[in-house]
């Protein structure tokens, strides 16, 4: 009997001057974070600490969309408890990763996506990203993403973007605190896209490519300096940057992930869910 054929990896990865490259490349999705994509982020994670010519990672994607959140499917049909639990231990490991970790953002980054965002050190983002909290949109809420979020994000914007679900730019985000970076100071591009636009667009948005030159052009200098600095001073100088968002992990890891499964298990989220997949209202909407 012939071996089943080994499915293409959903995370690649590439080292160039002390930089480890890792990119999301599930397209089918959008770089949801499935059980299987999450698992490989975990382990590349892990790997690139481990490497002693690692100087920083640079978390960044194919597509259009950097990364769209739960994948949904698998959370209709499968245990509601293990999500949760799973993107909390991703998260922290972000956190606590010794090396600084860049996001690299040229696209769409939805719900979940957004905390991968704020477990990162660094993050920049083109003038094609778009950022959305849709969590509340589908009866769910931003439980465990607030881990990493919260102690980074101005509290007034957090209130806003959390209950509205409303789409913004880079410019916008970076002001807030989600990123620390525009690469262009015009949200043109990405206030012109509605939300519908951005949750249906092909995986080779060509608005995604022609942002990567401002991005990498934004970043020279950071991932320049990142090169520059020794192991020992990058991990311990990380460490006083991280540490109140790791008092909030060790606080209230175990209660955010009961929430969100409770919720994901919901006959509303279920609903909101289920509407989101067959592109209808969900039932509540008025």
């Amino acid at each position: 009997m012939a071996n089943a054929p080994v499915p293409p990896p959903l995370v690649l990865r590439s080292h160039e001057r002390g930089i480890t490259t890792l990119t999301l490349d599930s397209p089918h999705n959008r770089n949801a974070l499935s059980a299987r994509l999450t698992a490989e982020l975990h382990q590349a994670l892990t790997d690139a600490a481990a490497d002693d010519g690692t100087r920083a990672i640079v978390l960044t994607h194919t597509g259009n969309t950097f990364c769209a959140g739960a994948d949904l499917t698998e959370a209709i049909s499968g245990p509601a408890g293990e999500g949760p639990l799973r993107l909390a231990r991703l998260l922290r490991a972000l956190v606590e990763l010794p090396r600084p970790v860049v996001a690299r953002v040229t696209g769409h980054v939805r719900a979940g996506g957004l905390g991968l965002l704020g477990a990162c050190d660094i993050a920049a983002a083109g003038p094609a990203a778009t950022f959305a909290f849709t969590e509340a949109r589908l009866g769910l809420a931003p439980a465990v993403i607030s881990l990493p979020l919260l102690p980074r994000l101005d509290p007034r914007a957090a209130g806003r973007y959390y209950l509205t679900g409303e789409q913004f730019g880079p410019t916008e985000a970076a002001r807030i605190g989600l990123i620390t970076l525009a690469a262009d100071a015009s949200d043109s591009a990405a206030d012109s896209t509605s939300d519908s636009a951005a949750d249906s667009a092909s995986p080779a948005d060509s608005a995604s490519d022609s942002s990567a030159a401002d991005i990498d052009t934004a970043l020279a200098p950071v991932l320049e300096g990142l090169r520059k600095g020794s192991p020992q001073g990058l991990a311990e100088s990380k460490k006083l940057l991280t540490a109140h968002v790791l008092r909030a992990f060790d606080r209230d890891t175990d209660a955010l992930a009961a929430q969100s499964a409770r919720l994901f298990a919901s006959a509303e989220a279920r609903e909101g869910m289920t509407a989101f997949l067959a592109r209808r209202a969900p039932a509540w909407e008025v």
